[in-house]
């Protein structure tokens, strides 16, 4: 099992085209033996301290093998609209783990 954690900033005015790609990449996860398991928009009143800027969302994601996230990546379906992605994400930070 691998756990992603996704901190996920946009470009300003660009929810709208970054929730169009959500709504066909979050059902592709299921597809691939994947789960999302939280999703966190975060505001200013629920951050305690950052030294980073806060992000729009957070995911956190769970795939059974990494060959698995690595099909997901990769599904047709999916890239035909990375294009929304590429159009609305500014940055994004991907830390990969295991579950102790």
């Amino acid at each position: 099992m691998i756990h992603l954690t996704q901190l996920i900033y946009l470009k300003e005015g660009k929810e709208d085209i970054f929730h169009e790609f959500e709504a066909i990449a979050i059902p592709t996860i299921l597809k691939y033996n994947g789960r999302l398991t939280l999703r966190i928009r975060p505001n200013d009143n629920v951050v305690i301290e950052n030294t980073i800027k806060v992000p729009y969302e957070i995911h956190l994601v769970e795939f059974n093998t990494q060959e698995d996230f690595d099909n997901f990546k990769m599904d047709e379906e999916r890239k035909k609209f990375l294009h929304l992605k590429e159009e609305s994400i500014e940055s994004t930070i991907l830390i990969q783990g295991v579950q102790l």
